[in-house]
This record gives C-alpha cells, sequence and structure tokens, in this order.
C-alpha cells in the first residue's frame, strides 16, 4: 500500500523505523494431467508464476517460495515448507484447474491466512488463435468455487483475487490483503509498551493485557516512570541542545513557549528514544498524575514533544494509558496511513462538522503546515505544564479509525470515512480537525458512540475502510463501519 503520509517540515529530519518486511508465502500450481496431454503449457505457467513472485518481491515482501505443485504429494511438501516458514499470509496462485485436494492442506498446515489469487495471461483470449493447450492458461478461475467450497465446509476463511497478470484493479486488491498481512505481522511480532498507570475514573481506557497477546500476539511490556527517569538524568547538554535545535526545524515555536520548557522536553525526547531503544518497543502508551512539581510529574508533563518525533518516525505513542489507541496508531502507520491520537472535542451544527482532535502526542507527518509548538501554563484535566502540539491534519479524505472491546473480550475494529475541511480552529495547544462525515454530526456521533468504541482513536489520511477491513479479516476480529445515522 502507498504511503501517503508526508511532511516538508520532516524531510531529512527524522530517520522513520525500519519495520520487518511481510513474510509472505506463494505456491503455484496446476493439475499434473495437463502436462504431458499438452506440451508447453507447464513452461507457460511457470513464467506466469516467477512473474507473480516478481510482483511480490518489488512490494517489499520477503517471499517463500513453496515452488509449482502438479498433485497432492506436491502440495503436502510444499504445506510443511510453508509451516516451517512461519509467513504472515500464504498466497497461493491457480495457474490452471487443480483439485481442492492440493490447496486445502496448505491452508490446514499452515495455520496462516490463505489468499487465493487465479491471474490469466491476458485481459481476453485470442479465440481464433486458442487451443485447448493455450485456453488451459486462461481457466485458472474453474477451481475457484471448488476450493471456495471446500474451505468454507472445513471451516477456513476463503479470501480470493480473481483478474489478468497486468490487471492493475486485481494488483491493488492483492495489494490491499498484502497491507493487511503487514499489520498481521506488526502484530504478532509487536512489542508494546505501557507505562504508568490509568487515567483514573477512565474505565473504557482499561485493557487486559492478556488478551492483547491472545488475541493479536506480541507483547506488552509493562514500563515505570522510573525506567525513563534514570534516562532522562542520564542525557548530557550537548545532547538536549541538538534535540531543541531539532524541535526547531520540525516545529513552529510560538511565542508562549518558555526556553526552560523546551530544554526540558528536549531531555524528556532524548530519553524516551533511548526508552524505546532499550526495550525494542514498537509502540508506547502512558499516563502518570504526579503531584506538585516532582520528578514523575514533571516527566509526564514533558513527553509532548519526544512522544510525537516518535510517532512520526513510525513508532506511534499515546497518551493518557491508551493501550488499545497506540495499536490502532501502529496498524494505522503500518498501512501508510498515519494516525494521530484523537477524541471528540466539539460538534459544529452550522457548518455541519465533528471537531476531534487532543492534546499530547500527534503524527506530525499529517499536518496541514508545520506543526506549532505552544507553550502551556495548564494541561486540561492533568497536571505539569511545558509545550503542547497544534495542527490541523492535512485537508481532504480521513478515516476515523478505534479499536473497540466487548462484553466477552473480543476486540473490534471499527472506521468512519470523511473529509478534513478548512474553517476556524481552536488554539490552545492542541491538534484540531474540522471532520465532514457526510451526515448530522450529532447523529454521526450517536451512530459512532453506538459501536462500542472508546473515548479516543485514530485520525489517518486517506479513506481506508477496506485497508482496515482486510486487516481485521486476516486477525479475526469484527469489522464495524459507520457511514450514515443510525436505525433511531
Amino acid at each position: 500500500m502507498t504511503d501517503d503520509v508526508s511532511s516538508a517540515a520532516l524531510d531529512g529530519a527524522l530517520t522513520p523505523v525500519r519495520r520487518r518486511p511481510t513474510r509472505l508465502g506463494l505456491v503455484s500450481g496446476g493439475l499434473g494431467a495437463y502436462w504431458p496431454q499438452f506440451p508447453g503449457l507447464l513452461d507457460r505457467l511457470r513464467g506466469s508464476a516467477l512473474l507473480v513472485t516478481r510482483r511480490f518481491e518489488e512490494m517489499g515482501c520477503e517471499v517463500v517460495d513453496a515452488g509449482f505443485i502438479s498433485d497432492p504429494q506436491e502440495a503436502s511438501r510444499a504445506a510443511e515448507e510453508l509451516r516451517k516458514a512461519d509467513c504472515d499470509i500464504v498466497v497461493t496462485f491457480l495457474t490452471t484447474y487443480l483439485t481442492a485436494s492440493m490447496v486445502l492442506p496448505i491452508a490446514q498446515r499452515t495455520h496462516t491466512p490463505v489468499l487465493v489469487i487465479d491471474l490469466q495471461p491476458t485481459e481476453a483470449m485470442d479465440h481464433a488463435d486458442t487451443d485447448t493447450g493455450k485456453w488451459l492458461a486462461y481457466c485458472g478461475q474453474c477451481p475457484l468455487p471448488e476450493v471456495a467450497n471446500v474451505f468454507r465446509r472445513s471451516g477456513i476463511p476463503f479470501r480470493s483475487v480473481s483478474g489478468h497478470l497486468h490487471d492493475d484493479n486485481a494488483w491493488a486488491r492483492i495489494a490491499r490483503w498484502i497491507s493487511a498481512a503487514g499489520v498481521r505481522g506488526a502484530m504478532r511480532h509487536g512489542r508494546h509498551g505501557l507505562m504508568g498507570h490509568l487515567y483514573p475514573g477512565m474505565l473504557d481506557v482499561s485493557t487486559d493485557m492478556t488478551l492483547v497477546s491472545s488475541q493479536f500476539g506480541g507483547h506488552v511490556e509493562v514500563l515505570e516512570p522510573d525506567d525513563l527517569r534514570v534516562r532522562v538524568a542520564a542525557v548530557t547538554d550537548g545532547q538536549a541542545a541538538g534535540r531543541v535545535a531539532l524541535a526547531r526545524r520540525v516545529f513552529t515555536l510560538d511565542g508562549s513557549v518558555k526556553e526552560e520548557d523546551l530544554d526540558w522536553a528536549a531531555r524528556v525526547s532524548v530519553g524516551l528514544d533511548r526508552l524505546v531503544e532499550d526495550f525494542e518497543l514498537d509502540s508506547l502508551a502512558y499516563y502518570h498524575r504526579g503531584l506538585d512539581g516532582e520528578i514523575h510529574e514533571r516527566l509526564g508533563a514533558g513527553m509532548i514533544l519526544g512522544a510525537s518525533l516518535l510517532t512520526a518516525r513510525g513508532i506511534p505513542v499515546a497518551g493518557e494509558y491508551e493501550l488499545r489507541t497506540s495499536l490502532a496508531m501502529l496498524i494505522a502507520d503500518t498501512l501508510g496511513a498515519g494516525g494521530s491520537f484523537t477524541e471528540l472535542q466539539a460538534l459544529n451544527f452550522r457548518d455541519g462538522v465533528v471537531e476531534m482532535g487532543h492534546d499530547g502526542p500527534a503524527h506530525l507527518a499529517m499536518s496541514s503546515k508545520d506543526p506549532l509548538l505552544r507553550g502551556l501554563g495548564v494541561y486540561h484535566g492533568k497536571r505539569g505544564w511545558g509545550v503542547g502540539v497544534e495542527f490541523d491534519v492535512r485537508h481532504g479524505p480521513v478515516t476515523a479509525f478505534g479499536m473497540g472491546q466487548e462484553a466477552d473480550g473480543t476486540f473490534s475494529f471499527i472506521v468512519s470515512e470523511g473529509e478534513v475541511v478548512p474553517g476556524p480552529l481552536l488554539e490552545i495547544g492542541n491538534t484540531t480537525s474540522r471532520v465532514d462525515f457526510g451526515f448530522d454530526p450529532g447523529e454521526w456521533t450517536d451512530a459512532w458512540s453506538s459501536t462500542g468504541i472508546g473515548h479516543h482513536w485514530t485520525v489517518c489520511t486517506g479513506h481506508r475502510a477496506k485497508d482496515f477491513k482486510a486487516a481485521a479479516d486476516l486477525l479475526g476480529v469484527p469489522f464495524r463501519v459507520v457511514d450514515g445515522p443510525g436505525d433511531l
């Protein structure tokens, strides 16, 4: 999936994190009975399989190619190879007719989501120049209903893409599944930091760490503010000055910013980078209340600069101990959609927009212009003081995306597509965007709230409902979309 998150202010200033490549298992096949009957057919189909392999490599995938299979015995050997490879997704390429007995063991034994594709050589046959052998290269779709039927009877989720080798539409649909597999990989192998404690009373934010690992894989690392404190204490004056210089390069500084507050935020930022490095974190959620200006309160209040810089690099950080939203931000960033921490701020019924955003960490690369640092003597609802990030998300299509949790503990993906539109914004050191979801903002708020979403989520660039739906499918979680008013 193309990454459409960029910002001139960040070019060359921040080094993006390098993610683990998506590991894709591939097996291609056809019915071996055809090979002696139609000389040249197998070579043609192998050529198609090679082209498909190269396309996946061009997507940046680590391809584990189990080869071309012609019978159930070869399918069994391919299934064992792919089982050992521990892939994020397995793609089965139906090059011509084959029996479902050649596909089923691959889906059963790999314990990995399977995508079935059939891509004929061209958009249509040249009927006048097509004999039986040439026609068989075009009938990869022939076994597709057979495979789908057997998957259903075997309790295996079925997903497929049909098209031709040079079909842009088919490859776009395939790319969506590959991006979703990247999300599955990020969640299976992710290390998610959780530092501090729950904001008192935010019952919706409370998340069972065991369920994160059991449903998605990965690991939740429990951290303490002292893990950050010792690293901030080790920051040198030179390192702090370097981080201040970076802040001045990335942000526009409002006159309200005090030098001592900027210096402290810079020191916390450097220490936060070390924390992420030392614990090999892919995401972080944090909150600490503190009291009367003591060190832990100062650490909690000094997080916004460093957390925003990390988020822009692809290591999302969410405030208020919001683990589900930091995971949603990681999912969005893996899809190339950014993902900035947000909540409801106000409804504008005159203009028909929902105003949403948040104080605290933000995805700087999504800003419509250079993000602003504003000095704040008070963080509303929190203790401490320092600097806040202020900007409007780039105007155009966006998707609100968050993770809900059901009574039985099941996580769900919840989305709504809209447009960020221009207009007056708050100037209080918060991110704020005006989002038009296409219907009454009050009705949108009611419909959105009824899904089981918490009071935090992430705003992403582009209309991404289909991308999140594919990711939900591979992760095995329910998917809900708000695209109109509810029933009442």
